[in-house]
């Protein structure tokens, strides 16, 4: 069965929800995932994740605080972004195939570099 692209919002709510199901319940990164409010957090990602994709203006909120107030809770090592990385792009993959879901697993793994080294470097410099 062929494949179809990432295409709508459905789409990313279909890949968002499948995501978190592994995500969660993964031994390397799940407790990072405890408090997490899934019904109030997945329009919010899904907004994040159409704004990225689709240039849609939805998402207004700022993923470098959200993640500050983790790593506070739990350091997010580099280990744990890998693997958010690996279950997102493995996601991906099974769901989907084409451009966009090309796009969405560069992506993915940009804004994991992206926030690792700011957290990082705001902690080196703290010190």
């Amino acid at each position: 069965m062929m494949k179809n692209d990432i295409e709508t919002r459905r789409d990313l709510e279909r890949l968002l929800e499948e995501f978190y199901k592994i995500a969660l319940k993964d031994e390397e990164i799940g407790h990072h995932f405890e408090d997490l409010d899934l019904e109030s957090h997945l329009p919010i990602i899904t907004d994040f994740w159409e704004k990225n994709l689709f240039g849609s203006p939805v998402y207004f909120g700022n993923p470098l605080a959200v993640h500050q107030k983790l790593n506070e809770k739990s350091p997010l090592l580099s280990e744990h972004f890998l693997r958010w990385v690996e279950i997102f792009s493995r996601t991906v993959d099974r769901h989907f195939a084409g451009e966009r879901a090309e796009n969405a697993k560069l992506r993915a793994s940009a804004i994991a570099r992206a926030l690792f080294g700011r957290l990082n470097s705001q902690q080196i410099t703290r010190g």
